[in-house]
């Protein structure tokens, strides 16, 4: 968690850009980067599986107190799907599929 140099970092840079309370007059805590995060990657298709493990937390939390604040945006067709993996630097796709 924040120690208290921290959060008077934090609070400050939110008072600065007049960003303390959300649109529903929450004020925010460094806990609401960590739910923004966890949100815009799974709007952005990114693997539930994934994202719980960058987290540290399970894909059942995530479902339940996350997805279901984004439900209405969420593609259900992106949720769960494994990208494509990408060949990096140096290999050629028939490469990077041959050695998969």
């Amino acid at each position: 968690m924040f120690g208290l140099v921290q959060r008077e970092l934090f609070n400050a840079v939110l008072e600065e850009l007049d960003l303390k309370k959300d649109r529903e007059g929450n004020a925010r805590t460094a806990y609401s980067l960590r739910h923004t995060y966890i949100c815009l990657r799974l709007m952005e298709g990114a693997d539930i599986y994934q994202v719980a493990k960058n987290c540290r937390t399970s894909v059942e939390m995530i479902e339940k107190y996350y997805a279901s604040h984004i439900k209405n945006t969420l593609d259900a067709a992106a949720i769960n799907v494994r990208k494509p993996v990408r060949p990096r630097a140096g290999r050629t796709a028939a490469n990077a599929t041959a050695n998969a």
